[in-house]
């Protein structure tokens, strides 16, 4: 079996020799490559809306998609991390979720403070 000629429009034509990429000259015509992008903020700047003072404490997080298990879960920045699944048992943590920011030491001792 002889082997199929090979057409020329088929992968890359064949290289004498190998040669290194060139580097683009910088769009300023100086012939210097660009280092660093322009116009790139190289530092986060501060958010210029102004609060209340008041920022999240707790969070509570629910899931119901139709058809599946709903899970809830609880944190609190004082360290309660708590998650159940199941209908009743996401029920039951949602009420000691509410409970909780009657109690938590970091709400306590906020509204200390502001008073």
């Amino acid at each position: 079996m002889s082997a199929l000629p090979r057409s020329s429009l088929e992968g890359h034509p064949p290289t004498s020799r190998l040669r290194l990429a060139e580097l683009a000259p910088a769009v300023s015509g100086s012939g210097a490559p660009k280092v660093v992008a322009e116009g790139v903020p190289t530092a986060v700047r501060p958010d210029d809306q102004t609060g209340d003072g008041r920022y999240p404490i707790a969070w509570l997080t629910i899931t119901a998609p139709r058809g599946a298990t709903p899970t809830a879960t609880s944190i609190c920045a004082c360290g309660r991390n708590l998650f159940a699944a199941g209908h009743h048992k996401a029920l039951a943590l949602i009420a000691d979720h509410t409970d909780h920011k009657t109690r938590c030491p970091l709400r306590i001792t906020q509204e200390r403070t502001a008073s």
